[in-house]
């Protein structure tokens, strides 16, 4: 089987800022995926994000499989939001009374629905703390790969 990650936002924007204090990190992930087989899948919402800021025209999208959002993804991220609203209530967080779906709920649905995925890549740390509300009452098919750790000691490679 083939294995695919699906990188956020935040990956991205890390990748392709090289002044960025996460560049390296990033650029050592997609090294790595690349070098391993592994498929970048980027999610159209993902792209959306990034073009609020930046260009299109600036994603490696040579090296990225496009996923689009779909109606899989939309029952799964309504699951995904009911649970992650519920476990704010519990830990007091104040919800806003119209119920929005949260990009990181699409993103998680997407990559969880997604049969190859086994990883979604972030640097935010909100992501990661969202995923883990979320992992208390679901557990998803994937993990989080936060990049502020190194490829290196992620994967358990010596340099």
């Amino acid at each position: 089987m083939t294995h695919s990650v699906i990188p956020d936002t935040s990956f991205l924007i890390r990748l392709l800022n090289d002044e960025d204090p996460l560049h390296e990190n990033a650029k050592g992930y997609f090294k790595y995926f690349l070098e391993n087989d592994i498929i970048l899948k980027v999610s159209t919402i993902a792209i959306a994000e990034y073009c609020v800021g930046g260009s299109i025209n600036e994603l490696p999208l040579m090296n990225l499989q496009i996923l689009p959002f779909n109606l899989d993804h939309a029952k799964r991220a309504g699951e995904f939001a009911r649970a992650i609203f519920e476990e704010k209530k519990i830990t007091g967080e104040e919800l806003n009374p119209r119920a929005i779906i949260p990009n990181d709920s699409k993103l998680f649905a997407q990559t969880d629905c997604d049969k190859s995925s086994s990883y979604y890549v972030t640097s935010d740390s909100r992501s990661v703390k969202i995923y883990n509300m979320l992992s208390k009452r679901i557990s998803p098919r994937f993990e989080i790969i936060d990049i502020n750790i190194p490829y290196n000691q992620k994967f358990g490679i010596l340099d």
